[in-house]
């Protein structure tokens, strides 16, 4: 992989300007080319950000030789057919979370990503936070114990027409996908994927989920509460307790700017971010990190934990009475 990381832009959504922008901070990155489903779109974008090559179709990117990487910015429905159709023309792949709508469509595209030796990394830019590894860093070296509970929430008050995406099943509407994947996969940072998972939900008219609670177990003794919601405008913070002190972090848990250690006997012990929390530098960095050196995966992001965190959603989703329609049968749980 030579110095300079080539990427490819799929879709043209507020995510991938959010992402584009941030990139075109990084020394060692070029953005060659955007793709959508109309060449107005593609152009449009590209013209924003001064990228050389624009496709009115997926296949255009796919096939360019200039794109090492593609990021795929698309709806959670897509997931599977972009980066799967990324993987298949060779390209290295960065993909939105969550990674796809099921675990079946998650192993799929790990399995293709794997045999052909091609990377492939969920874009979970919350494991990529400095001070998020440095949360874990602490927990992992015992700094509150052993931990018993985590709990963590998302919710945007709405409220949102029935006719808006987060709505539709058939895009993976809902706030599950889109939300509630943060507090899950904070709590599988900590403590890796649960053993028995309870859930309920408000379910919307047409047929995805509005609130949603979860209730995560594991053998340890440990436990997760956790929420997501399109309804309510939650706290969006974090905690972790374990047998010897607390770790909290205020709002926005998932690009924190601080949070703060808590430990019987002593004083309250405030970490702070770096410059710019909130951006997606980080993940971007990794992903050329990790294609400079070879690496086929990311230990930030490992594809076996995003496969995780996915069988985790289906679990949810299970409890809740959730299907989306391209899926036949319901997604399969084996957990208790």
């Amino acid at each position: 992989m030579r110095e300079t990381v080539r990427w490819g832009i799929l879709a043209t959504g507020g995510i991938a300007e959010r992402f584009t922008t941030d990139l075109l901070t990084l020394d060692g990155a070029e953005v060659v080319a955007v793709a959508s489903r109309t060449e107005a779109s593609a152009k449009a974008f590209a013209d924003r950000f001064g990228i050389p090559r624009a496709y009115g179709e997926w296949a255009g990117l796919f096939a360019d030789d200039s794109v090492d990487v593609v990021y795929v910015a698309t709806p959670h429905h897509a997931h599977r057919e972009a980066a799967g159709l990324a993987l298949e023309a060779g390209k290295a792949v960065l993909c939105e979370k969550a990674l796809t709508l099921n675990a079946r469509e998650a192993e799929e595209l790990v399995g293709l990503a794997r045999d052909r030796g091609l990377f492939l990394m969920e874009a979970m830019w919350m494991y990529c936070n400095p001070l998020i590894r440095r949360l874990v860093e602490l927990v992992r070296d015992g700094a509150v114990g052993e931990v018993r509970t985590v709990q963590a929430d998302f919710g945007l008050q709405g409220p949102f027409a029935a006719d808006h995406r987060l709505r539709d099943p058939a895009v993976g509407g809902g706030a599950l996908l889109d939300l509630g994947v943060y507090p899950v996969s904070f709590a599988q940072l900590l403590l890796g994927e649960p053993d028995t998972v309870q859930a309920h939900a408000l379910i919307s008219p047409e047929g995805v989920d509005l609130n949603t609670g979860m209730l995560l177990g594991w053998d340890s003794g440990a436990s997760a509460l956790l929420s997501c919601s399109l309804v309510a405008d939650t706290p969006l913070t974090a905690s972790v307790t374990g047998t010897l002190g607390r770790i909290d972090v205020p709002r926005g848990f998932f690009f924190p700017e601080r949070f703060t250690l808590h430990r019987d006997g002593r004083e309250p012990e405030e970490f702070l971010a770096g410059d710019d929390p909130h951006s997606f530098r980080h993940e971007a960095t990794e992903v050329m990190r990790c294609l400079r050196s070879g690496a086929t995966e990311s230990p930030l992001v490992p594809l076996d934990g995003s496969l995780a965190v996915m069988r985790t959603l289906d679990a949810v989703r299970e409890r809740v009475g959730v299907r989306y329609p391209q899926e036949a049968p319901a997604p399969a749980v084996t957990r208790g």
